[in-house]
């Protein structure tokens, strides 16, 4: 009975992903800024052969797509669990996009482990919108089929979410301009992958932000 129920549960998650695996495979699009991925050529190698086979595989972004959701499941309507897991704000809402939590232990691409957690606010209520990864560099082989990217500004964070551009560190104010909330952390140019996984984007699986997300923009 218990395997039953784990291949059904499977079937419904993998169910769910179909209507981002069609963003995708249609094509994202990317944020002003983000960084255009590498034009093909010639496979030169195996490694590349098998890097080829990957790109636009649905059966594997399904895979990877449910496995997502079953890890983050307990966060889609609970910010309260993904703070008591180590996630803690970075930015109150961006425009289009939502309120970004970071858990700062979790390092490295997993697409079971997300280290920044997209929410928006509905009234009192939280819902979980996208999954967000960040690196200082654009990964050489896509991380996920099909994978597109943006960009984030270099910035000072502050403990309750706010946060300025600064290029260097040195040019952080101890406290927030807009708040007085202490300073948290500094962070250099970043390309980032965003996975719209607990909210449709009719723009794309990968894409920045979402129109989608613009009623929740004053939140």
């Amino acid at each position: 009975m218990r395997r039953i129920l784990i291949v059904a549960l499977s079937a419904a998650l993998l169910t769910t992903a179909a209507w981002v695996i069609r963003g995708a495979a249609a094509g994202s699009t990317r944020p002003a800024g983000a960084t255009a991925p590498a034009a093909a050529g010639a496979p030169t190698d195996e490694r590349v052969l098998e890097r080829g086979a990957r790109i636009g595989d649905p059966a594997r972004l399904a895979s990877q797509l449910a496995a997502a959701r079953l890890a983050t499941a307990r966060y889609a309507t609970s910010l309260h669990a993904a703070r008591a897991d180590g996630y803690q704000i970075i930015t109150r809402m961006i425009p289009d996009m939502g309120w970004h939590f970071l858990n700062p232990a979790i390092q490295g691409f997993d697409v079971t482990k997300p280290p920044i957690l997209v929410y928006e606010r509905h009234g009192r209520k939280w819902q979980l919108a996208a999954l967000e990864w960040v690196f200082t560099q654009q990964p050489e082989v896509p991380l996920l089929p099909g994978a597109t990217y943006g960009s984030f500004g270099a910035a000072c964070h502050y403990k309750d979410g706010t946060f300025v551009f600064a290029r260097v560190q040195e040019l952080c104010a101890k406290r927030s301009p807009e708040t007085e909330a202490p300073f948290n952390f500094w962070h250099p140019d970043l390309v980032t992958l965003h996975v719209w996984l607990w909210y449709p984007n009719p723009d794309g699986l990968y894409n920045g932000t979402n129109p989608l997300i613009r009623p929740f923009n004053r939140g």
